[in-house]
């Protein structure tokens, strides 16, 4: 955190709530405080983009937040509307259809969420745009959901939480994995391909489960998995579901390279238009909301951050995490007690080893999405 002049503001707020207010409240103010009404929304359509769990997954925001910003967006004369791309994986995401019936049950309607829900890239994940990447090293155009870039304004609203392949499921995360069309998403993992120690497979086939490609081939005679690599598209799903350490990347690079498409695809989203962006840090399960369940929270509830640079707003909230303690019970103090651990002085790498999330920062930094030197002011 620095004060000087080229510090991005990045605004926070705690969990801590004054008499008869509450959280959704405290974000009104927290965003209006952050300066979310200098940008014109006078009979702009709006995107809000966020993540509306999988189904069995409870650690997803609740509607109450986006509720707070969608009211927010019509008091200042927006017409706001809730939206996220479908899956890669398989799940009850990856068409229109089901991700609607997901977003319903998990509580996001119209009365709820206070506008509609819009899955930005259609029926069946192939309504997108190519956009072009300004600077982009990786990608020259970012296959994004329609409906996205066809908003006037762009309000990511993000669970900041860790992630088994990323490290850290922020504000980066949100924009450029989340809208990324299923083209997008494959674009994006494309570069590395995992692998399986037969030593450690159980030959359980929970791996099959996530894989939405027959990426997969389970071998009956000898009651192991192997990876099909001509199929696999390197989406990573098989790492988070594997309970036994079997499966990792072949290439050291391969998520570096992800890191950097993925903040490449976040600059695709948010160059030529205004753009503000809010992570709420609670409920910090150790993967990402996309599992169709969750464990433990990993550290207690910090707050809710406003920004309008998201890099600045993804270094904030880590820095924030970086200093708590970690919660007993959690996947975080299971890893720190295993055998020969190695602690990395990072809670995020601690919990899913093998991870980074660096790289990612590092390049956005590079290719101006932002900066990671940031003023944080606090709201009471």
């Amino acid at each position: 955190m620095d004060n000087n002049e080229n510090a991005s503001k990045v605004y926070f707020t705690s969990f801590r709530c004054k008499p008869d207010e509450g959280p959704a409240d405290k974000l009104k103010r927290l965003i209006k405080k952050a300066g979310i009404g200098d940008i014109d929304f006078n009979g702009k359509f709006t995107a809000i983009k966020m993540h509306f769990g999988e189904l069995g997954n409870m650690s997803y925001l609740r509607p109450n937040y986006a509720k707070a910003v969608a009211d927010t967006v019509k008091e200042l004369g927006g017409i706001p509307f809730l939206t996220d791309c479908n899956t890669l994986y398989p799940g009850k995401r990856k068409n229109a259809i089901e991700h609607m019936y997901c977003a319903w049950e998990n509580g996001f309607t119209p009365l709820s969420a206070g506008c509609p829900v819009i899955i930005a890239d259609g029926l069946k994940g192939t309504d997108d745009i190519a956009v072009p990447v300004k600077g982009g090293e990786y990608v020259k155009e970012a296959k994004i959901g329609h409906a996205i870039m066809d908003a006037d304004v762009f309000i990511s609203l993000t669970h900041f939480k860790g992630h088994e392949m990323t490290g850290v499921g922020g504000t980066i995360k949100n924009i450029g994995m989340g809208s990324g069309s299923r083209a997008g998403k494959k674009d994006q993992h494309c570069n590395g391909k995992p692998v399986i120690d037969p030593e450690l497979c159980r030959g359980c086939k929970r791996c099959m489960r996530e894989c939405a490609n027959n990426g997969l081939s389970f071998d009956e005679q000898t009651k192991k998995m192997h990876v099909v690599t001509e199929n696999c598209v390197g989406c990573g799903r098989c790492i988070g579901a594997c309970n036994f350490d079997a499966i990792g990347f072949a290439q050291d690079a391969a998520t570096e390279e992800l890191n950097c498409r993925m903040a490449e695809y976040t600059k695709a989203v948010v160059d030529g238009r205004p753009a503000f962006h809010i992570s709420i840090i609670c409920d910090v399960s150790p993967v990402c909301d996309c599992h169709a369940g969750n464990d433990a929270p990993v550290i207690s509830d910090i707050g809710m951050f406003a920004s309008f640079d998201p890099l600045a707003l993804d270094q904030a909230c880590t820095d924030a995490c970086l200093k708590a303690e970690p919660l007993k019970n959690s996947q975080l103090t299971d890893e720190m007690a295993k055998d020969g651990f190695t602690d990395h002085h990072d809670l995020f790498d601690n919990i899913n080893p093998g991870t980074e999330y660096k790289s990612c920062f590092a390049h956005a930094e590079k290719i101006g999405l932002g900066t990671r030197n940031y003023e944080l002011i606090e709201v009471k």
